[in-house]
């Protein structure tokens, strides 16, 4: 063969190569197409906590690391809101188990109403929605330090004549990436399928 066709050619796959690898970074490097999520151009890692968890046990930052968690803020006195979220995050959560068991998600409520949430009450309250979810509450304090950060809007309303009295909060559910980062956010309303579609894409497009 001709020594400079010889060339030609070797150069011709040398750019071949490289153009793929571009193409390939940058589809890598684009953001999913997602329908109800806001995905986050750089993970926000998420301020240390120190709260309980529906067992007493103590559940902090670290508990996150190593998994993918969708972390709802609610209480269990929540008429509406909240139960309905729940229950959607459950079905959403069945419908992704065909994943490897490093991509299967947790479930994680975070009690906005630490006065009446105690570990034993959260633990009944979200195991009848799935038993691997996880409820979290701790001091007042505490919650709303993380609140505050995540800029969840939280409204505790006057007490009636029996004791009792509502909250008022934003029901937007957060997703942690496996380094305990805010990664994407899901705004209502909430739909099971959509919030599965979301979830597959965001981690499916996570760099290796």
């Amino acid at each position: 063969m001709n020594r400079t066709v010889l060339v030609v050619i070797v150069l011709a796959g040398i750019l071949a190569g490289a153009a793929a690898g571009f193409v390939f970074t940058r589809a890598r490097d684009t953001p999913p197409a997602l329908e109800r999520a806001t995905l986050f151009e750089t993970p926000r890692p998420l301020p240390a906590f120190a709260l309980v968890d529906h067992a007493g046990e103590a559940y902090e930052r670290e508990r996150l690391r190593g998994r993918w968690t969708f972390l709802f803020f609610g209480f269990v006195n929540c008429p509406d809101v909240c139960p309905t979220t729940l229950a959607t995050l459950a079905d959403a959560r069945r419908s992704v188990m065909d994943l490897p068991p490093g991509e299967r998600p947790d479930v994680v409520l975070a009690s906005v109403d630490p006065a009446r949430d105690r570990p034993e009450v959260l633990a009944r309250y979200v195991g009848h929605f799935d038993p691997s979810f996880t409820g979290i509450t701790g001091s007042a304090e505490s919650i709303e330090a993380l609140t505050r950060d995540l800029g969840v809007a939280v409204i505790v309303g006057p007490a009636a004549a029996d004791g009792s009295y509502t909250v008022d909060h934003s029901a937007a559910i957060f997703l942690i990436d496996p380094e305990a980062r805010l990664t994407a956010v899901f705004g209502t309303p909430h739909e099971s399928a959509a919030i599965a579609r979301d979830y597959r894409r965001i981690v499916a497009a996570r760099p290796g």
